[in-house]
């Protein structure tokens, strides 16, 4: 049986994974209808093509504990249970599965592939948003889906676009850099 470990250069991307989401976190343009828009999500698909579907989820999942326990990680500095828990948890509480879809299609080292998971964790991510947002509020459904998927579906795609774009060369780079045994 071949289990795979996580190394100790494992554990550095993840942990600069982390910081590049939380430094992107923080680039934000504030919307009419209240959730801002920002570079995070942007950062998970770029997490998820770099590290893989099980390091990707394992950077999230720290990312998520480092807000919840009080570290200024979040959106506009956040922090806190509260976050994760309150109107706009709903993105948070996705961004592991994002990320894991999003590596699993990395993984595979077809392109196609990674497109179509691309497009799929952005629409896990605005669908779990939409959701949460409807089960915190007494809006229903539609004001949720008005406020928290629709303004988000253009900028979702560029953001497919840039992951894509940016992510596969930071990827290769890596790989060729690790086969060769310098990092």
């Amino acid at each position: 049986m071949n289990k795979q470990k996580i190394s100790i250069r494992d554990l550095c991307f993840i942990a600069l994974m982390v910081a590049v989401v939380t430094v992107l976190a923080q680039l934000t343009v504030p919307m009419p209808l209240g959730v801002p828009l920002s570079l995070q999500t942007f950062a998970v698909m770029l997490t998820g093509i770099i590290l893989g579907a099980k390091r990707a989820a394992i950077a999230l999942i720290v990312y998520l504990l480092l807000g919840a326990v009080g570290i200024q990680v979040f959106v506009q500095f956040g922090s806190g249970f509260q976050r994760i828990i309150g109107p706009w948890g709903g993105y948070l509480m996705s961004y592991p599965f994002v990320a894991f879809i999003i590596g699993f299609g990395a993984d595979t080292g077809k392109k196609h592939w990674l497109a179509v998971c691309l497009a799929a964790g952005a629409l896990v991510n605005l669908s779990m948003g939409t959701l949460w947002h409807s089960f915190q509020n007494e809006g229903g459904l539609a004001v949720s889906f008005a406020a928290c998927f629709m303004p988000f579906v253009i900028p979702e795609v560029i953001k497919i676009i840039m992951a894509f774009s940016v992510g596969l060369p930071v990827r290769y780079a890596l790989k060729r850099i690790k086969e060769k045994g310098t990092v």
